[in-house]
């Protein structure tokens, strides 16, 4: 097949895309969290109006969201304890601590990985975990002067969870994404003195 001059190669446009297809890729992720988050949020006993103010959404649109649970479907719990011990939940936490060194240390070597979390570029599995650990534990070293007491406290409680075997989340437990999140968010606060 002749390329027309100017045109773009195949392999030009496959890389053009693939940027593309993952942003796309953590945009349905995001939207099924949201949805899975919809569902704690009303497992709380929220009504659909406060719902809808706080995901900033359309009443309407939290209704139909809504609507797609299955009635006999129970709605999933969630603990909202920091001290919970299930894998994602420590992810969760472990990436929020990620979060506050790289926001505090110049230089960082978690703050690539951190970003590529954000981004949907990067996603936890074992591995992924224990590349993260081994970036946080060099920062927490090196800039033990910098950052404060409450990160290698935080640090060493995930990490002892993490190795003594994370128990599993439970029947009925929010989806992993869901702990995860709810687990980060938490863990911030913490770590920033709001919690």
């Amino acid at each position: 097949m002749r390329q027309e001059p100017g045109a773009l190669s195949e392999e030009q446009a496959a890389r053009m895309l693939a940027g593309m297809n993952e942003v796309i890729r953590a945009g349905e992720e995001m939207r099924r969290l949201r949805t899975e988050m919809i569902r704690l949020f009303a497992g709380f006993g929220w009504t659909q109006d406060k719902i809808a103010r706080i995901t900033q959404m359309s009443q309407p649109a939290v209704s139909k969201q809504m609507t797609r649970f299955a009635a006999d479907e129970p709605l999933p719990r969630l603990g909202v304890a920091l001290q919970q011990h299930d894998v994602a939940w420590l992810e969760g936490r472990l990436w929020a601590l990620a979060e506050e060194v790289a926001e505090t240390l110049d230089a960082a070597r978690c703050a690539r990985f951190v970003a590529a979390l954000a981004r949907g570029r990067r996603r936890f599995t074992p591995q992924s975990t224990d590349e993260l650990r081994r970036l946080l534990e060099a920062d927490l070293r090196l800039g033990a002067a910098e950052l404060p007491a409450a990160f290698r406290t935080a640090y060493d409680e995930i990490s002892r969870g993490l190795d003594t075997g994370a128990e599993p989340a439970g029947p009925g437990s929010a989806a992993a994404s869901v702990r995860r999140t709810v687990a980060r968010q938490l863990q911030r606060d913490r770590l920033r003195g709001d919690a």
